[in-house]
């Protein structure tokens, strides 16, 4: 019989430590003293002494190590509990959100998405606005640690190429993980300590520097304002978009490197084609807002790395209102949001590495087809690749492709329109933030919709952050049996 102990410890030994989390944005509210306090009090009590208990009556069934059909329940298990109790803030202070909304906001900070269902954000309590950028940080480095550890184990999407560059969890519980997680924290940490700083010289007052570097350095996106980072503008749109770069490539490599290996993070392909889509992107673009805005030139590439950068880290701040470029960008916006960063970094959506995997695979077919007697291997890095790798990914891009069908036409069933449908099932998938069109584009948001939209939203959220299949995997009866 499968043991439920050890997950229900760390879910609720994990819901504590996001209970203790609250006291920082009290300590904010009583600072600002519009006696908003009170209420992240009463959630850190409810939050701390429930996941305080549930750790306490699975303690005794604690062991080293997990079964895969533990991991699997520990991975989403994590990401639905924790949403539901970051969403008390939002239920019991300023917004007194409904629950789907409550939900809503917390799933789109934890999962790093940065949809927002809120409108008045510049009005709301510091408190408040503070603890959704705890939210994305925290989502943020969580899923890195997912990405590293868990992902490779339960062989999804093709992850199980990073296995032997990230740490083992099964049987062997923390020595390496420990070492390494611990680099990871202090460089997540440093990241956001230097992104906070930069923005600070660069004209944003002490909170604002604090919360957007929370959600820069995480890609989450959410914003003080509800002109996202249209409130700033100039050099602070370089500065956001390296660091939304630098947050988007893998976290690993950066371990690597302040160990004195800097070889690995330049001869990382998944690097250096991550790079270059950029830069090609940004050349387009740059060339056709020159034509639509002339003798701007610098504006115009500012404005295209910017909402590049923010697009494919998934971050999904807004500088501008991007549907006023005409439908050739709106629609490379759409594809664009489709790609993602590296493996092991706070970006999101599909990846680069299963976009080179399966070209390589593609390619490999081709000349099958030419040479039909010929010995052909794919190659990631130099190094080949397993059949069952290759298999990995192209599941999950039917998965991918599927779900988002799927999810567009449920949505599409509860009156939205297709634009807004498509677009919406894509950035929940995606975990990018703005859809497209006039209500959940870069100048509207989410609050609009109806609950059943809402609600098929959160969980197209919770999909795409946990990477399709270990979800859809535990609705299978094989994964069940002993």
């Amino acid at each position: 019989m499968l043991d439920l102990r050890p997950v229900g410890y760390v879910i609720g030994l994990l819901v504590s430590v996001l209970g203790v989390a609250m006291l920082l944005p009290l300590l904010v509210d009583v600072a600002e003293g519009r006696g908003h306090w009170p209420i992240f009090l009463q959630s850190s009590l409810i939050t701390v002494l429930t996941g305080g208990l549930i750790a306490l009556a699975c303690a005794n069934g604690v062991k080293q190590g997990l079964t895969i059909q533990q991991t699997f329940l520990l991975t989403t298990g994590v990401w639905v509990a924790l949403p539901l109790f970051g969403a008390l803030p939002f239920i019991f202070g300023a917004t007194e959100a409904r629950a789907v909304d409550a939900v809503f906001e917390a799933m789109s900070g934890l999962t790093t998405t940065g949809s927002t269902v809120f409108s008045g954000l510049q009005d709301l309590p510091k408190g408040l606005l503070l603890w959704r950028g705890i939210l994305q940080w925290l989502g943020g480095i969580g899923i890195i640690v997912v990405a590293m550890v868990f992902l490779p184990e339960l062989r999804v999407g093709g992850m199980q190429i990073f296995k032997s560059e990230a740490f083992d969890t099964m049987g062997k519980i923390l020595p390496r993980a420990g070492q390494i997680a611990s680099q990871i924290s202090s460089i997540y940490l440093g990241l956001t300590m230097m992104c906070a700083f930069t923005y600070l010289v660069l004209g944003m007052d002490a909170f604002d520097a604090t919360v957007h570097a929370l959600t820069t350095v995480s890609t989450g996106g959410f914003s003080n304002y509800d002109a996202s980072f249209g409130m700033f503008s100039g050099v602070m749109e370089y500065a956001a978009a390296v660091f939304m770069i630098l947050a988007a490539l893998p976290f690993v490599r950066y371990v690597q490197l302040i160990n004195g290996q800097a070889e690995p993070l330049w001869r990382d392909s998944q690097v250096r084609v991550f790079l270059l889509i950029i830069a090609i992107l940004v050349g387009v673009m740059t060339v056709v807002l020159t034509q639509i805005f002339p003798h701007h030139w610098e504006k115009s590439m500012r404005e295209a790395l910017f909402n590049v950068a923010s697009i494919i880290s998934g971050t999904g701040y807004a500088s501008v209102d991007y549907m006023m470029w005409g439908p050739f960008l709106i629609s490379l916006f759409f594809f664009i949001g489709l790609i993602g960063g590296c493996a092991g970094s706070t970006a999101c959506s599909i990846k680069i590495f299963r976009y080179q995997l399966l070209f390589a695979s593609i390619k490999m077919q081709l000349r099958r087809i030419r040479s039909p007697n010929g010995v052909f291997v794919v190659r990631y890095d130099r190094r080949p690749v397993n059949d069952d790798v290759l298999s990995s990914v192209i599941s999950f891009f039917m998965f991918f492709v599927v779900t988002l069908g799927l999810l567009a036409v449920a949505l599409s069933l509860t009156g939205l329109d297709f634009i807004t449908a498509l677009s919406g099932a894509a950035t929940a998938l995606s975990n990018v933030g703005p859809g497209l069109g006039p209500e959940i584009g870069p100048a509207g948001n989410f609050g609009g919709l109806n609950d059943t939209a809402k609600w098929l939203l959160v969980g197209g959220m919770l999909l795409g952050r946990l990477e399709l299949l270990a979800v859809y995997a535990m609705f299978t009866v094989h994964f069940w049996r002993d």
